[in-house]
């Protein structure tokens, strides 16, 4: 029986929302089908952290490893999709602590908005270091959001993101899990192989469990 598929990747187009000072997505049409010329091909420009993606290392780290030099396996197995929805600023353990118990799988993604928003979000919810800290203590390997960073829109310090440097976690943003009920799945997020880059767009799925 074919398994349900959730797709929790937002749309990519030009009005795709970005970090303030991030390169927006532009494409442009080098060859047109016409006389001559039997395909169309573009060209197309934008920062890796448009839409869902995957940190690299190199992000936050100015001796990580490139997105393209990352083992795969963290962006592909089970995982716990766990509502928080309107918690405030952070995540904090009481917000998720619900969810968690002996059979916690490696891989966290936890959903913060009711419905996700269609504009840059400057309030946007972040987690608490401490609740990273905390799921990597119970041996999970990845943390996914769906709001554009792990860590505060305003955050200098990106105190989620050392945590995660600290504890050799992954990172997926930018998820929409709308339509995604608390509960377990299998995630599918690969990273592209991009050998210099920060960070790499995904397309993000969720397949129900076997």
């Amino acid at each position: 029986m074919k398994r349900q598929l959730w797709d929790i990747s937002p749309a990519i187009h030009p009005a795709a929302p970005v970090f303030p000072g991030d390169t927006p997505y532009s494409q442009e049409w080098v060859a047109s089908i016409g006389p001559g010329c039997p395909v169309n091909v573009s060209a197309i420009h934008l920062s890796p952290h448009v839409g869902a993606h995957a940190d690299a290392p190199l992000h936050y780290d100015p001796q990580g490893a490139a997105i393209g030099m990352v083992d795969l396996d963290a962006f592909l197995g089970p995982c716990r999709v766990i509502h928080a929805i309107g918690c405030g600023p952070l995540i904090e353990w009481q917000h998720i602590e619900h969810a968690i118990n002996a059979s916690l799988p490696q891989r966290v993604l936890v959903r913060t908005y009711q419905q996700a928003l269609a504009g840059w979000d400057p309030d946007l919810a972040a987690y608490a270091p401490e609740t990273v800290q905390k799921l990597a203590d119970l041996g999970v390997q990845l943390i996914g959001i769906d709001t554009a960073s792990i860590d505060p829109a305003s955050s200098k310090t990106l105190d989620s993101h050392m945590v995660i440097r600290q504890r050799n976690l992954r990172v997926l943003e930018n998820l929409v899990l709308d339509d995604v009920a608390e509960g377990d799945y299998e995630l599918i997020a690969l990273p592209l192989k991009l050998t210099e880059a920060d960070a790499s767009p995904v397309r993000a799925i969720l397949r129900a469990l076997a």
